[in-house]
């Protein structure tokens, strides 16, 4: 059986009349990337300030790695990183001194506290600019000397809320990069983000928290299933290929739909749209399937593209439902 780095179990905080969390409960398995998303005020931010022992749960329990977060937070600040949204560094030191600082305040010794600060500079990929005052530094230099300062007790698990904010393109890239490193060396990763192709870049398994309650978790795969099937998406030519097309597809045993979910066979295009298909795609094969088919019937598509379900799909199915039917 898989170790757990986070072991929750109905983990409340209330602020007066405010169920900022209610109830959650979630598993993190040791050298792992837990995804936590959901909108501002979610819950996400107090739910890392409990289990990092910054706020006192109300009801239920959470302990991390093997440590009780509120009889033994002493053992569990000893085994973890913290990484805020927003750059905690001191503006007015260098980056490696910066790194030193934070070394010696945990106990190292000044020819120690030196080595790891040059480990970690190193690895950020910040030693031409670790003599430089980090108030010199590009916001996502700032994110990645942030993230080194949580590393420099060498922390087993490490909490990452929301870490690519405010960055571009590029520096989000490099922070993901920096974060699939240590999570091969075996560190565990619990990160907050309201980025869902951040998540689908990190996360192993996502828990998507609204008004403080959990309403869905999984693999990244297993909740896309929920929400749907691939799809295959054929864009025809012209509208006078929509028949032949429904016939070749429904002989092969894949049953067309015009956009809105519409049969195929019984409706016509919309206006001043492309005429286009879809048909359910149980495996890649299945778009073999489609192109075989639309040969034997003469009918050559402008596009194809076999389409896959997305976090997007899963965060708006659970956070906003469809309405049921009067």
């Amino acid at each position: 059986m898989t170790e757990s780095a986070i072991e929750v179990d109905r983990l409340s905080k209330r602020f007066g009349d405010v169920h900022a969390l209610d109830e959650v409960s979630l598993t993190v398995p040791k050298g792992s990337v837990c995804g936590l998303l959901g909108h501002n005020g979610a819950g996400k931010t107090t739910l890392v300030n409990m289990l990092s022992t910054l706020l006192l749960p109300t009801g239920g329990t959470a302990t991390v790695a093997g440590f009780d977060v509120v009889r033994e937070g002493a053992q569990v600040r000893r085994r973890i990183g913290l990484t805020g949204q927003f750059a905690s560094v001191d503006e007015n030191l260098s980056g490696f001194h910066n790194l030193v600082l934070i070394a010696r305040l945990l106990g190292a010794s000044k020819r120690d506290a030196r080595t790891r600060a040059g480990e970690l500079l190193d690895v950020m990929g910040l030693v031409e600019a670790g003599q430089r005052l980090a108030k010199t530094y590009s916001g996502g230099m700032r994110r990645r000397l942030d993230l080194a300062a949580s590393l420099v007790g060498k922390p087993e698990l490490i909490f990452l809320d929301e870490p690519t904010t405010g960055l571009d393109p590029s520096a989000r890239i490099t922070m993901w990069q920096l974060v699939k490193r240590l999570v091969r060396e075996g560190t565990t990763v619990l990160l907050t983000t309201q980025l869902l192709d951040e998540a689908e870049q990190l996360a192993d398994s996502i828990t998507l928290l609204s008004q403080g309650k959990v309403v869905v978790s999984g693999t990244p795969a297993e909740l896309k299933a929920r929400v749907g099937k691939r799809t295959v998406t054929i864009t025809l030519a012209s509208e006078a290929d929509i028949p032949a097309a429904t016939t070749a597809l429904l002989d092969v045993g894949l049953p067309p739909q015009l956009p809105g979910g519409r049969p195929g066979s019984d409706a016509a295009e919309t206006e001043e749209a492309e005429p286009e298909l879809s048909v359910p795609a149980e495996s890649p094969a299945d778009l073999a399937r489609v192109v075989r088919a639309l040969d034997d019937a003469d009918v050559t598509p402008r596009r194809l593209a076999l389409v896959e379900p997305r976090l997007d799909d899963v965060y708006l199915a659970f956070t906003h439902p469809a309405p049921s039917a009067a």
